[in-house]
């Protein structure tokens, strides 16, 4: 088996891992680089090598994941392409907002172009069988686990092992572990910044606004609302269409639809809310709070940032500029996390992807097998690891 790093290693964003084994290749994940522009927005992958994939496999529809998906297609792709139906329902919204127009316009993603499967499902190639389990990032996000040759690689995409809500499957012990490392070492668990969020909501009583992205953050934060809050309108259906029992951890359905029930809507023009308000997306540079960031500010409503921040976006420039606060919610590993991940796994050697080298440097003494001598355009090969 040969492995591809066409993005995600070394960096930030455009996530996307080809796996080549006998007669057959294949691509999890296409996705773009925020902050990013020309060749280096998408994945680092030839034209050839898109021509010749059989298939293409979608984690779940973060930018950083699907958002090179009408690029692949425009490069040549005419493989197959096998998403979850939570992933295919969101998906043409993330591209919307991420892909380019001259793309989406001659390939749009249709209905027709896209077998679904759940988690939990195989999907078997011919000579290369892929496994999915559920990543506790969002609702219909799965990790993949291909083999073929006696060899398996387990790719995690983005996982979650302690969400507050979401299910994760464990990941079954494999050869080689590419692994969510978005975190670097960061030890913060994920209950400590949420009581740290908690307490900077309670600060703010006269209300506050906490862009985010619409699915999987929105309900962690939902979850740990310590009142009452309000949601701009046009999250409300994507956010039901969310809380699907067999995704979502017990008890945390009936608490979910019993807060989403109680939650105003908040719609562009009228005041903003004196309570804390949930727009989407994060780093807003799309959606509602593309507009709502610049209107908070110009009214001095304070600003909480939970998420990655790129440079380049308005978050960030927020955020550098001391015009808005940061404490970032885990919906990714921290360290305990990636340790126990790892040891569970058998303890192989590891990629690290979403993440810079010298975080990689500052993790490598917990997972001893991490090689951080790989970037992006790199390749590794089994059979000499």
């Amino acid at each position: 088996m040969r492995i591809g790093l066409h993005g995600g290693f070394g960096e930030k964003g455009r996530t996307s891992i080809g796996i080549e084994a006998g007669e057959r290749h294949i691509l999890l994940d296409a996705g773009i680089k925020v902050g990013a522009t020309g060749r280096d927005y998408y994945p680092l992958i030839d034209d050839a090598a898109i021509r010749a994939l059989d298939a293409l496999f979608v984690s779940h529809a973060h930018e950083d994941h699907v958002g090179g998906l009408s690029w692949l297609l425009s490069r040549g792709f005419r493989g197959r392409i096998f998403m979850t139906a939570e992933t295919f329902a969101e998906s043409p919204e993330t591209l919307a907002h991420y892909g380019e127009r001259e793309h989406l316009d001659a390939f749009p993603l249709a209905a027709s172009a896209v077998e679904i499967f759940a988690p939990g499902d195989v999907i078997d190639l011919g000579g290369l069988k892929i496994a999915t389990g559920r990543s506790g990032h969002v609702a219909g996000g799965v990790w993949f686990a291909a083999e073929a040759e006696g060899r398996r690689v387990v790719y995690s995409a983005d996982v979650v092992p302690d969400s507050n809500v979401f299910v994760m499957d464990p990941l079954p012990r494999c050869d080689l572990l590419v692994l969510d490392a978005s975190y670097g070492a960061d030890p913060v668990s994920g209950k400590e910044r949420a009581a740290a969020i908690q307490e900077w909501i309670e600060m703010h009583p006269d209300g506050c606004l906490l862009p985010t992205p619409l699915s999987g953050r929105s309900l962690e934060l939902m979850a740990i609302m310590p009142g009452c809050f309000a949601i701009h309108a046009g999250m409300r259906a994507a956010l039901e269409a969310q809380l699907a029992p067999d995704m979502l951890l017990l008890g945390a359905v009936s608490l979910l639809r019993q807060r989403l029930q109680q939650a105003e809507d908040w719609r562009e023009g009228e005041p903003l809310p004196s309570c804390p308000l949930l727009t989407d997306d994060g780093m807003g540079r799309a959606g509602p709070s593309a507009t709502v960031i610049p209107l908070a500010y110009a009214q001095n409503y304070p600003i909480l940032l939970t998420g990655h921040l790129p440079e380049g976006t308005p978050g960030h420039a927020l955020y550098s500029q001391g015009r808005a606060d940061w404490i970032r919610l885990p919906t990714h590993p921290t360290l305990s996390g990636l340790v126990d991940i790892w040891s569970d796994a058998g303890k192989p050697p590891v990629l690290g992807h979403s993440c810079a080298l010298d975080a990689l440097d500052e993790l490598r003494p917990y997972l001893p097998r991490l090689r951080t001598d790989l970037i992006t355009g790199d390749f590794i090969d089994l059979k000499d690891d």
